[in-house]
């Protein structure tokens, strides 16, 4: 009996936070991102969800409720689904985090994995706070289909716990705004069916 996990990242943040560590601060979406949102919803109309999970955050909430205008199961809010904690970059962007800190943006996973974001979460605490998650999803999914919307930084901690792969690799693997990765849990093993399709890009206008 499978199991499949839409993972859906949240669409386009408003123009302050792009380009920035934005982590656990609570922001909204730009007006393209909910252009993104309405596309995604447009895409999904044909899919059928058993269940829906989400984070408690705003731009995800915002991303889910265009598809919540069609008759969907009521989202279940896991509220440690949230993104991961910055510390010290929160807030600053690219050019800031290179000239305060002399890291380049791309080097965050590397660098949380090897705990060196100051006061920033640890992989440790981040993995197993994620993996709580995915543990409740997985015991209330056996052989459903289940969207799942969230955050660049989470869908790449759980892709590394379903893949069994370390979470640094995680930087090869594109995540785009509103962007669904689509992963199959079968009884022998656990498959990458879909990376990185995003409705708003790939489909035809």
């Amino acid at each position: 009996m499978n199991t499949t996990l839409f993972l859906i990242r949240h669409a386009e943040v408003e123009a302050a936070y792009q380009g920035v560590f934005g982590g656990t601060i609570d922001m909204n979406l730009s007006q393209r991102g909910e252009q993104q949102a309405a596309a995604l919803a447009n895409y999904l109309r044909p899919q059928k969800f058993d269940l829906i999970f989400s984070s408690p955050m705003k731009r995800v909430q915002q991303t889910l409720a265009p598809a919540l205008k069609q008759p969907r199961p009521t989202p279940i809010i896991l509220p440690k689904l949230h993104e991961v904690h910055f510390g010290d970059w929160q807030g600053l962007n690219f050019p800031e985090v290179k000239a305060r800190f002399g890291y380049e943006a791309y080097q965050w996973l590397e660098l949380l994995a090897a705990g060196t974001i100051p006061n920033g979460e640890n992989l440790d605490g981040y993995r197993s706070r994620v993996d709580s998650c995915l543990q409740t999803i997985l015991q209330q999914s056996k052989g459903k289909t289940v969207g799942v919307f969230c955050h660049g930084g989470v869908i790449r901690m759980l892709m590394a716990l379903l893949l069994n792969l370390p979470f640094a690799e995680m930087d090869r693997m594109e995540i785009e705004y509103t962007s669904i990765t689509t992963v199959v849990i079968k009884p022998e093993r656990t498959r990458l069916q879909v990376m990185n399709f995003t409705p708003w890009r790939d489909l035809p206008s």
